[in-house]
C-alpha cells in the first residue's frame, strides 16, 4: 500500500534532536521507565532503547490498560517478566492508580535505593521516563508528580524539552520528548502506531487505514464491530463493512452517496476511545 511508505519514513527533526539529548543525559540517570501502549506493546516500544539503555535498570509501564484486552495484557506482563524487565499495567488517566505505580517503582528500585543509602548518599534516584508520542508518558508523569508538571496533549509530539520532577524523597523523574525511530522495518508496526494515533493523522490516508483496522479487528474480535454498529458481517469484506457502517450512522453526502472519509475518521476515533470494546492488536507470540 503506497501510503505505508509515508508512515515508515516519518521521522521529524525534533525527534532526532530528542534522541541525541537522551543519549547525552543517560549517564546521569539510574533507571529508565518506558511507557508503552498496552494495546500494542511491541509496536509502541522503541527498538533503539534496547541499545541506548542496556546498562540501566529497565522498567516498563503498560499504559492504557483500560482500553486493552485484560487476558492479553496478562500475557504481556508474563512476557516482560520472563525477560527480566519489571512491568506494571496501568491506566494513567485514573489518579487512583498512583499508589499502584509508586509501589511498583519503590519495589523495582528498592535494591538501588538501599545501596545508595548505605553509601551515605542523600541524592535522589533519577528515573528517566521515555516513550513514543501518544503513549501517555506525560500523563504518567503528571499522575506521579505533586502537581501537573509535564505538558501532555492528545496529539503526538507535544512534549519537547527535558524536565526534572521530584516525586518523593528518594525518586525524581526525568521527562523526555516522545521519540519514534527513523524507519519501521515492519509495515505492521507503522500501521499499529497509526491506528492508535501515535503518528499524526495529517500524513495518512484515513480510508486505507480504517480498512486495515476493520480487517484486524474482525480477525481478532469477530463480534466487536457487530456489537458496536449492529451490522451483519457475514461474507462481507472490509470495504463492504465500512459502507454498511456509514449507512447505519447516516454518514451520507449529496445524492445519498456514502461519506467514506467521514466514516473512516469516525471508526478510527471510536477505536482510539475504546468504544468498540477492550481490544489488543498484538500478542507476545505474534
Amino acid at each position: 500500500m503506497e501510503n505505508n511508505h509515508k508512515i515508515i519514513q516519518w521521522y521529524p527533526g525534533h525527534m532526532a534532536k530528542a534522541r541525541r539529548q537522551m543519549l547525552e543525559n543517560i549517564n546521569q540517570v539510574d533507571a529508565v521507565l518506558e511507557v508503552v501502549d498496552c494495546r500494542i506493546p511491541r509496536s509502541s516500544s522503541n527498538p533503539d532503547f534496547e541499545e541506548m539503555f542496556q546498562h540501566k535498570i529497565r522498567l516498563t509501564a503498560l499504559n492504557k490498560s483500560d482500553m486493552a484486552d485484560t487476558k492479553v495484557t496478562q500475557l504481556w506482563e508474563n512476557h516482560y517478566k520472563s525477560m527480566g524487565i519489571g512491568v506494571v499495567s496501568i491506566n494513567a488517566t485514573n489518579k487512583g492508580q498512583k499508589k499502584k505505580l509508586l509501589a511498583f517503582l519503590n519495589h523495582a528500585l528498592k535494591e538501588k535505593i538501599q545501596k545508595s543509602q548505605n553509601r551515605g548518599y542523600k541524592k535522589s534516584l533519577r528515573l528517566m521516563v521515555a516513550g513514543i508520542p501518544n503513549s501517555g508518558k506525560s500523563t504518567v508523569i503528571n499522575m506521579l508528580a505533586p502537581k501537573a508538571s509535564a505538558k501532555a496533549g492528545n496529539r503526538p509530539g507535544v512534549t519537547r524539552g527535558q524536565q526534572i520532577i521530584r516525586i518523593n524523597d528518594t525518586i525524581e523523574l526525568v521527562d523526555t520528548p516522545g521519540v519514534l525511530w527513523p524507519k519501521f522495518e515492519d509495515d505492521m508496526v507503522g500501521l499499529h502506531l497509526a491506528m492508535t494515533g501515535a503518528i499524526k493523522d495529517e500524513i495518512l490516508d484515513k480510508h486505507s487505514l480504517a480498512l486495515m483496522l476493520i480487517k484486524k479487528i474482525t480477525q481478532l474480535y469477530p463480534t466487536a464491530l457487530d456489537t458496536r454498529y449492529s451490522i451483519d458481517l457475514k461474507d462481507k469484506d472490509a470495504e463492504e463493512i465500512i459502507e454498511e457502517i456509514a449507512r447505519k450512522r447516516g454518514l451520507l453526502i449529496s445524492g445519498g452517496r456514502i461519506d467514506i472519509e467521514r466514516c473512516s475518521v469516525m471508526l478510527l476515533t471510536e477505536f482510539r476511545a475504546a468504544k468498540m470494546g477492550k481490544i489488543s492488536l498484538e500478542r507476545p507470540n505474534d
